[in-house]
């Protein structure tokens, strides 16, 4: 993805989750109040006290008129993320205050419940699961993953629009395969790639070594071959910004951005979290653009054998 090309992704993405005008449609209309994604420090808190703070929610909503949609608990890291549509973010801070006293640490706007669909997978409360099976909590922590085709530009002046749109299918046709088969999500196409999300970070790099070698096996026959490169990273859905995994986002376009042609480039959070066997390869510290400090970089060594 080229510079300009990645600042004007980063634009259109924030855009997209604070407006509503890019990219996903707008589902408000339908109830006529903003959506909010909270963010909870519950260190110490177990899965079930969790839940029981949801339902204490839901049972005085309606007093305040607003509608808790779900919630995701990461007891590991002791956090949890709240889905809530409501006037304001006083008023869903005032029912938590007084339903069960843990009122957020931060609260972003989330125009579209599709945008929240994308990353999570659901945006409402999933459905009970069966009486001899636990309920599976899921933390909401996500690994997102970017794909480049390098070159996309003089591809372009080179072979045509015509050609070039063939190749751009080509390559969303292998992404799209292999995300099938490693339980990610699509989230959005940027033009010359396509960002998906992935519910487990071992699974975002297996899927992205499948990726490299779906395009090897396609390039060995085709007359045009496709290099691409990939970046990774790991986080929350709310962090220190005003978006929807936005932090984690710009992270991950920044390190597909960093990688060489036809590799790899991961975050210090996706080596740790993954325990995908196939080695990884220490390059350092590099500054990207918008990061203050220098950033740790890894790049997924090849698969042998």
């Amino acid at each position: 993805m080229p510079l300009g090309m990645a600042d004007s992704f980063a634009v259109a993405y924030s855009r997209t989750i604070r407006v509503g005008r890019v990219g996903w449609p707008d589902r408000r209309e339908a109830h006529g109040m903003p959506i909010y994604m909270d963010r909870h420090e519950l260190a110490g808190t177990t899965a079930e006290e969790a839940a029981q703070a949801h339902l204490k929610d839901l049972a005085i909503q309606d007093r305040y008129g607003v509608k808790f949609l779900t919630y995701w608990f990461d007891e590991t890291r002791g956090t949890a993320f709240c889905l809530v549509q409501s006037p304001d973010k006083e008023t869903a801070n005032r029912v938590h205050r007084e339903a069960h006293g843990g009122v957020a640490q931060t609260m972003v706007e989330v125009v579209e419940l599709s945008a929240v669909e994308a990353f999570l997978g659901r945006a409402c409360d999933p459905k009970p699961p069966a009486r001899d099976r636990p309920a599976a909590m899921d933390p909401g922590f996500r690994a997102v993953m970017f794909t480049d085709i390098v070159g996309s530009t003089e591809m372009t002046a080179r072979l045509g629009d015509r050609r070039s749109v063939e190749i751009v299918r080509a390559h969303d046709a292998l992404v799209r395969r292999a995300l099938a088969g490693h339980g990610g999500r699509e989230v959005k196409h940027t033009g010359d790639g396509i960002m998906a999300s992935f519910a487990d970070t071992t699974a975002a790099v297996a899927c992205a070594r499948a990726i490299l070698e779906a395009f090897a096996e396609f390039n060995r026959s085709s007359a045009e071959p496709i290099r691409v490169r990939i970046g990774l990273h790991a986080g929350e859905p709310v962090e220190d910004s005003n978006d929807l995994f936005g932090a984690t986002v710009q992270m991950a376009a920044r390190l597909c951005q960093a990688a060489e042609p036809e590799t790899i480039v991961a975050s210090r959070e996706v080596r740790a979290l993954s325990a995908d066997a196939a080695g990884w390869v220490a390059l350092g510290e590099a500054r990207l653009k918008g990061f203050p400090g220098p950033v740790p970089l890894f790049r997924v060594a090849e698969r042998h054998g």
